[in-house]
């Protein structure tokens, strides 16, 4: 099977994103039932649920397309990039890391993690201070 159009792709991973955010906030709700809303209020689990589901979802996909691979590129797309890009961003990252570290570059991979973490920390401080100044 050939590779998708860039529209087919754009439509593969709109809808496997809407369908991916429907499930990370179904997710959320589903924890605070199960948890009571102190809990998922003192910790956030359900952003831990969804980060660790979707890095084994990620892995499963990664896994059975290097194995079959066949129409894989639909497959990436719909599931990879819009399911769990939709349900979290985490499942990338934590793949990234493994490839980086498969191809032993596990150097690159720690670095890579921490400035993701400190620049994201660091961005979003950046952003809400900015919207405290302004507000």
């Amino acid at each position: 099977m050939n590779a998708p159009s860039t529209l087919a792709a754009s439509g593969y991973v709109a809808l496997g994103g809407g369908i991916g955010a429907v499930l990370r906030y179904q997710l959320g709700r589903g924890m605070t039932h199960w948890l009571g809303v102190q809990a998922v209020t003192s910790f956030p689990w359900a952003t831990l649920a969804a980060n660790v589901i979707g890095s084994m979802a990620m892995g499963l996909l990664a896994g059975f397309l290097a194995r079959h691979g066949h129409g894989g590129e639909h497959w990436r797309l719909f599931i990879g990039v819009g399911v769990l890009g939709g349900f979290t961003t985490f499942s990338s990252f934590s793949l990234e890391m493994m490839l980086l570290i498969e191809r032993g570059q596990a150097a690159q991979g720690v670095l890579y993690a921490a400035v993701s973490v400190l620049a994201g920390l660091s961005a979003l401080y950046i952003g809400l201070i900015t919207m405290r100044v302004a507000g």
